[in-house]
């Protein structure tokens, strides 16, 4: 298709290249700068909230992603058939591809990101360590060049110490990871990794870490313009993880004292400029329990966790994003940022916790949606709207702030409780068990934890539903011999046994 070619400077119609939540983030902001808004979507997204939202919708056909939100080429007829002059990605699809962001530069657009090199290099883990190590940035001992053979990783794994980490070099989202024990498992790690990051990434280079246990998994944002200014905007604690995929975050972190915040975030600052880097990109960092940190990766795009941010420094990031890809000055300098009080978000997403968090596909029926002071919800739910396995399960970010954690916790359990999906099944019911969790309370858990916390929380399921059963089976032989069951609470014992009684006398009568 031909080139077309937009005014450079004042960006005048964003084309968003993404869908649900985040697309509906990036519209507001647009509203509210007085940018018009191009929705693209695909044939289950039709009746998307943010397709409803935009001022213009384009339909980009297909069910996969592959057919619509990843195929370059529709993306850029939509761009040229509705003359927008942008394009924001969003996260996730392409967000961070190099080749992408290239494109609509040659195409004439405004990309709303970091330049396509700084992309290209930080996308690839291995240069990644190399920029942040030249910057002075520490980074997790391990190989600084990509191992092709199991004799090399053997060799290095014994060097740095097991347990290790074999990662794609062009990875991400938790895809091309494996844990490595001892010696005898790198052969098939090597070639489970390899194999994974081929058909996931189109590569199959592996890079090799040592695994940091326990540990925090702690990210710094950071946010430059195109004169060279850079500033952080804090850190948020990401350590509640499944699968490598972070499901609740903070900030600030319980953990991370003052004297280290000092030292990561003026590391971070100092790397993004070393880089080169423009708009907003988030250092993720690994810290062991002696509070030493390691670079793990940057995020060269906006974060799902951005909110948490915006919450604690009241700046509008999205805003922000577009101002720097229009060429303007950061609107505030490093003395401007002041972190306030404490937010918390929890990812609401379609699937069973307590299954080993399979998805969940059906249509939302009925929903009650949270409220009250300083209770945000980014959200891409409506009633009637059809879960499908074409793309994340995430439907909803449900976002407090308070002025203490122990406030913003009592905010998340009122907040939870209110939050109500009938027709598909949810993470929320292991929130609200986090939420009452002594160690969560405490701020005492590490990237490890929550994965112990849901098979403990099964274990004691299956005790709690046998025991509902038994309870269930005395009160129907007591209801045979009569019928009257207003004294049901005299056979119950405590809170939790007594509400699996009512419900299992509901179904059965």
């Amino acid at each position: 298709m031909g080139t077309f070619l937009c005014k450079m400077g004042k960006i005048k119609k964003i084309l968003i290249a993404n869908r649900g939540e985040i697309a509906l983030r990036v519209i507001r902001a647009c509203q509210e700068m007085g940018i018009s808004t191009v929705a693209v979507y695909a044939e289950p997204d039709r009746e998307s909230l943010h397709v409803r939202y935009a001022d213009e919708a384009f339909a980009l056909g297909g069910t996969l992603a592959s057919e619509s939100y990843l195929d370059v080429d529709k993306i850029f007829k939509a761009a040229e058939e509705t003359s927008a002059d942008a394009i924001h990605p969003g996260y996730g699809f392409l967000s961070e591809n190099a080749d992408f962001a290239e494109a609509c530069t040659k195409q004439g657009l405004i990309w709303v990101g970091p330049p396509a090199q700084v992309i290209r290099d930080m996308g690839d883990k291995i240069k990644a360590r190399q920029l942040m190590q030249e910057a002075g940035v520490p980074v997790v001992p391990g190989s600084d060049s990509e191992l092709s053979d199991v004799k090399t990783l053997e060799d290095l794994a014994e060097e740095v110490g097991y347990p290790v980490m074999i990662k794609a070099a062009a990875g991400g989202g938790g895809k091309g990871i494996r844990r490595v024990e001892n010696r005898l498992g790198i052969a098939s790690a090597f070639r489970q990794s390899s194999g994974e990051a081929l058909s996931s990434f189109a590569n199959a280079s592996v890079y090799l870490e040592k695994l940091i246990t326990p540990a925090h998994h702690i990210e710094v944002q950071v946010f430059a313009d195109q004169q060279g200014n850079a500033v952080h905007m804090g850190e948020r604690e990401c350590s509640l993880q499944r699968r490598s995929q972070k499901l609740i975050e903070e900030s600030p972190s319980p953990f991370v004292s003052e004297s280290l915040r000092d030292k990561m975030t003026s590391i971070a600052v100092k790397a993004t400029q070393a880089i080169g880097y423009e708009g907003a990109g988030t250092f993720e960092f690994l810290v062991d329990e002696n509070k030493n940190f390691y670079f793990l990766e940057m995020n060269t795009r906006l974060q799902v966790e951005h909110t948490v941010t915006e919450q604690v420094t009241g700046l509008d990031m999205v805003k922000e994003q577009i101002t720097v890809a229009e060429g303007q000055v950061l609107s505030f300098k490093q003395k401007d940022v002041r972190n306030r009080g404490h937010s918390i978000e929890i990812r609401v997403c379609c699937e069973d916790p307590f299954n080993n968090f399979s998805p969940s596909v059906g249509k939302v029926e009925d929903m009650q949606l949270p409220g009250g002071p300083h209770v945000r919800l980014d959200s891409s739910l409506y009633t009637g709207m059809e879960v499908t396995l074409y793309y994340d399960p995430m439907v909803a970010k449900l976002v407090v702030w308070a002025l203490t954690r122990e406030r913003a916790i009592e905010r998340l359990r009122h907040a939870v409780r209110e939050f109500y999906l009938s027709g598909v099944k949810t993470s929320l019911p292991l929130y609200l068990l986090l939420a009452d969790d002594p160690t969560f309370v405490a701020g005492d858990y590490h990237t490890g934890y929550l994965e112990e916390f849901v098979t403990k929380e099964k274990t004691q399921d299956e005790v709690r539903e046998k025991e509902a059963a038994c309870c269930v089976a005395v009160l129907e032989h007591l209801r045979k011999k009569s019928p009257d069951l207003s004294s049901l609470d005299s056979y119950s014992g405590d809170s939790w046994r007594q509400a699996a009684l009512r419900e299992g006398l509901k179904k059965r009568l």
